[in-house]
């Protein structure tokens, strides 16, 4: 058969090149894959994907884990200032309801520390803020 046999008998599209395999043979690979045979491939980047996935999971849940541990550190520190002022307060109060000056030294004691406890509280919250937003 000769090229101007063949090209009158079937036409070449341009794709279509001579000596090329003919589209009625597919390609073994393809067959392979069709047949289920080339599973150890897709099973390979399965595990590579699943490996990933479960290694990014484990840092969602580190941080998480710290945000929470942050979290109730800085609830603990609270309540613990609070239950240290609730003393200073009470005694405070009981004195100025007494009639007592506030010059008197347990007084002084008192609202000092009422100052100086949630001024300290809210120093270490502000830094605890800065270095978590740096």
């Amino acid at each position: 058969m000769t090229l101007a046999t063949q090209s009158a008998s079937t036409p070449l599209s341009p794709s279509t090149k001579i000596g090329a395999p003919s589209v009625d043979s597919p390609s073994p690979e393809l067959l392979n894959a069709l047949a289920g045979k080339d599973a150890s491939s897709d099973q390979a980047v399965a595990h590579r994907t699943r490996r990933v996935v479960l290694g990014s999971l484990g840092v969602l849940k580190d941080q998480k884990q710290t945000g929470s541990r942050a979290r109730s550190l800085a609830l603990a520190i609270t309540v613990i200032v609070f239950a240290l002022i609730a003393p200073l307060v009470w005694e405070a109060t009981d004195s100025l309801i007494a009639g007592e000056h506030l010059a008197d030294p347990g007084s002084q004691l008192s609202l000092w520390a009422i100052v100086l406890c949630p001024t300290l509280l809210g120093a270490a919250l502000v830094a605890g803020w800065w270095k978590h937003r740096s």
